[in-house]
């Protein structure tokens, strides 16, 4: 029975898994030769040699994907077994981990609130443009209006003509509807986000950095 730190147990896995798939790569199991032939791969191996070879690179293989097939599994059963409280609430490892994948945008589908906040800020963005380019419109009518109304000579003794101008754009300008405070919200949920995921980190490594495991 062997025990070792869960960072540990995470350095030596990602270790493992790079052994595994070197020694795979470089195994040699089986070779042609001629039937009169005693010497394998330009006389490197004697038959016996190559045969205890590839036997040997065989168990080698199937000893390394053992061990990490232990330590992975007790990675596993400390992940699902050790608890941390991250904002206010208790998670086990394995779900903290999972929410931090989310927060991350590892998956994509899952990641409600980066999907939350892209529709938000689109929106956002949307209304704004909206709103910039038809009070534009509005003040360039009603620029020719005042033209109009005006001539050429800008000198007018009676301005009370020129109110219809201020009712058309009062009447007429866009603006926003956000009862939810919109911006303030999308910030709100993007400092919330990053604090929780700051959060998660701290307690992953803090824990994994303290829990032993065992296999």
């Amino acid at each position: 029975m062997e025990k070792m730190l869960v960072t540990q147990a995470l350095d030596e896995r990602d270790l493992l898994v790079k052994k595994i798939s070197s020694k795979i790569k470089s195994a040699d199991f089986i070779a042609a030769i001629r039937h009169n032939e005693e010497r394998v791969f330009n006389g490197q191996f004697t038959r016996k040699e190559f045969e205890e070879r590839a036997a040997s690179q065989f168990q080698q293989i199937k000893d390394l994907v053992a061990r990490y097939e232990r330590i992975d599994a007790a990675i596993i059963n400390s992940n699902a077994n050790t608890f941390v409280e991250v904002a206010d609430r208790k998670y086990s490892i394995a779900a903290a981990i999972a929410l931090r994948s989310r927060l991350k945008g590892t998956s994509a589908i899952t990641d409600f609130d980066s999907l939350l906040i892209q529709k938000m800020q689109q929106a956002y963005n949307d209304a704004i443009h909206i709103v910039d380019v038809q009070n534009q419109r509005v003040q360039t009518s009603a620029e020719s209006m005042r033209n109009s109304i005006l001539g050429k000579d800008s000198k007018v003794k009676d301005d009370s003509p020129l109110d219809v101008v201020d009712v058309y754009v009062k009447e007429n300008s866009f603006e926003l509807i956000d009862p939810l405070s919109l911006k303030q919200k999308m910030d709100s949920l993007i400092e919330s986000r990053s604090a929780l995921l700051r959060e998660l980190d701290t307690a992953i490594k803090v824990s994994n950095a303290t829990t032993m495991i065992e296999f």
